[in-house]
């Protein structure tokens, strides 16, 4: 209890740039302001759009920063105004806010938050305009208002999630983005129905999340696509009943999926981030009814079909962090764990520690691993 009301140095995994290796560094995080909770983290991993905006979007303005939004630690102090978190808590930070108070949280549509937008809404930069973490003098961002590969972080209260205190950190993580992200998709936003064909594009962390998500809806078929066949093997694991391959056909996928399923596919889900791949996704649902759920980010490109594809009845729409307002639904996601009626530990393929980070950037790229946690700090 030492360190409550003053600067905590710690270690973290600082991107100086856009396409360099991060750098482990000292950090300083300052202590808690006004509803904010200062936070140890136990447990964090790489998710794709920690790559997308180091690897890909590389937009200048949104460096330096710390990335990392999946995670799950223990509260170590809270600033003024702060009821509802005690040091001690086990929580996990949320990428999209939920302040309970707009007209979008009182709304049960959606988990947009007007508060949320103030993490994200400078495009390319990807974090809010102010920032507990400095390093040699410099600010750092704070990635989607999380910034989670560091010892300690600081997050808005509207932004924590508090959780079963017998949740093991080291597991549930993951519902801090992909498997929620996922899962939510398929049966908060697609709103996939029992007996239903679906189609999963990319069987990454988030994909494989949206397979489990139509198994546990009830789908009776479930077609996993994806370029590398070893991912096979672990859709199954999740409730894929079908494998396909787009390199293994000489015509487009959506051509492939529409005659196994004898004119397309209920629901589709794309995990990709790749305008070409949603395309695919949306053509390869059944004219009439069919649904299609963007999942992966990206903020790059336009994405575009004939409207005769959408003029025939089909749903285009999107999902974030799998359409749930985060500080109501993610304790229940835990106990949904804890109940065994949600799968995480199938998805962590590796252990590493922070230092270890770059080595968790490259298997990701190159699709060798599921998720790799990252123990920052002991339970």
């Amino acid at each position: 209890a030492d360190s409550i009301g003053r600067v905590i140095k710690c270690k973290a995994a600082v991107a100086w740039e856009p396409n360099k290796p991060l750098v482990i560094e000292e950090i300083e995080v300052a202590p808690p302001q006004a509803n904010e909770v200062r936070i140890k983290i136990v447990a964090t991993s790489v998710c794709h759009t920690d790559l997308y905006h180091l690897l890909e979007s590389m937009h200048p303005d949104g460096f330096p920063t710390v990335l990392g939004h999946e995670a799950a630690g223990i509260v170590e102090s809270v600033g003024p105004g702060v009821t509802e978190y005690q040091p001690g808590d086990k929580v996990i930070p949320l990428f999209i806010a939920q302040c309970r108070e707009c007209r979008f949280c009182k709304d049960q549509r959606t988990n947009q938050c007007e508060q949320a937008w103030r993490a994200t809404d400078r495009p390319g930069v990807m974090a809010p305009p102010e920032t507990r973490l400095t390093c040699k003098g410099k600010t750092l961002l704070q990635f989607v208002g999380t910034s989670t590969f560091s010892e300690y972080t600081v997050v808005n209260a509207m932004a924590v999630a508090k959780i079963d205190p017998a949740a093991p950190l080291d597991k549930v993580f993951l519902i801090g983005c992909g498997v929620s992200t996922g899962y939510g998709a398929a049966v908060n936003t697609a709103k996939v129905e029992p007996g239903s064909t679906c189609a999963v594009f990319g069987m990454g962390g988030v994909g494989l999340a949206a397979v489990m998500g139509c198994k546990n809806a009830g789908a009776k078929r479930i077609i996993a696509v994806d370029i590398n066949p070893d991912k096979f093997e672990k859709a199954k694991v999740f409730g894929a009943t079908d494998f396909v391959n787009p390199k293994d056909h000489d015509k487009p996928i959506s051509q492939v999926l529409a005659e196994m399923t004898s004119g397309g596919v209920d629901f589709s889900l794309e995990c990709t981030g790749k305008v070409e791949v949603m395309r695919s996704a949306l053509e390869s649902c059944i004219p009439g009814w069919g649904v299609s759920v963007v999942v992966g980010w990206t903020d790059l490109h336009d994405i575009s079909t004939r409207p005769g594809q959408l003029i025939a009845g089909r749903k285009w729409t999107g999902s974030a962090f799998g359409g749930f307002k985060g500080r109501d639904a993610v304790p229940g996601l835990v106990k949904a764990y804890l109940d065994k009626k949600v799968k995480l530990d199938e998805f962590i393929t590796h252990k590493l520690t922070l230092e270890q980070v770059n080595d968790a950037i490259e298997m990701m790229k190159s699709g060798k691993c599921i998720r790799t946690v990252l123990n920052v700090s002991p339970e």
